[in-house]
């Protein structure tokens, strides 16, 4: 499997684990939820899920609108199949979701996570955010060197555009920091606040908790085009430099 297919089936899973859909409604929060995802096609989306259907993690039903299926029939079409995340679906996002390696930091990977951060444990999630900032850090390295490197060489458009890409690097590191921050002191606060002889904390709701303790049901209708568990928290677009 590729790394990008790979990156799909992760947000199909987890889109579905919130509830059934059909393909064209599947396609529409992948475009709108996840927009790294703008790109895709149902040319690419529809054998993701029949891989998924054979695997057992998915299973087909018909639509549950009998007036869709009797249109669809009168209009000799096939009625929308809606796709239903199985037990062992769920266990295999949550197998995904643990995972902090290095493809997690890669660019479409890491902004794929960070949408379900909601759902994701607390040190997962830690592991996920240090270890991108690691990885952005390491570029900013590369890219300056490079700078000063050719800075001589390159005529006054070209180096801003360098700028501009470590800019929005330093600008990635700078909103990671704080993150990571975040997740930090809601743990601190956490241990604060739970009991000395049991080491639990007496409220997990307090507000000491960041905001990827939100699950994806905190969203409303209007949250869109926010990421789930983190409304107000949207990411900078990746960095894509190919100076890496």
């Amino acid at each position: 499997m590729s790394r990008r297919s790979g990156i799909l089936e992760f947000a199909v899973l987890g889109l579905l684990r919130e509830s059934p859909m059909h393909g064209y409604e599947l396609r529409k929060r992948l475009n709108t939820s996840l927009g790294v995802f703008r790109a895709f096609s149902y040319g690419t989306l529809y054998p993701c899920l029949k891989s998924l259907v054979s695997n057992g993690w998915l299973i087909e039903e018909p639509g549950s609108a009998p007036e869709d299926a009797l249109a669809a029939s009168l209009a000799g079409r096939r009625a929308k199949i809606v796709y239903r995340l199985t037990a062992d679906g769920k266990e295999r996002f949550e197998e995904l979701l643990s995972h902090t390696g290095p493809d997690s930091w890669e660019d479409e990977h890491f902004a794929a996570r960070f949408a379900f951060f909601g759902q994701t444990e607390r040190e997962v999630r830690m592991r996920v955010l240090e270890g991108r900032r690691s990885r952005l850090e390491e570029r900013l390295e590369k890219m300056r060197a490079s700078f000063v490197r050719t800075r001589e060489r390159l005529d006054d458009y070209t180096l801003e555009l360098q700028r501009h890409g470590m800019e929005s690097v330093e600008r990635e590191v700078r909103w990671l920091n704080e993150l990571i921050e975040s997740e930090r002191a809601g743990r601190d606060q956490r241990r604060s606040d739970g009991d000395p002889a049991s080491g639990l904390p007496h409220d997990t709701t307090s507000s000491g908790s960041t905001p990827g303790d939100r699950t994806a049901g905190d969203r409303t209708s209007g949250d869109t085009d926010g990421l789930p568990g983190h409304r107000g928290t949207t990411p900078p677009e990746p960095s894509n430099d190919t100076a890496n």
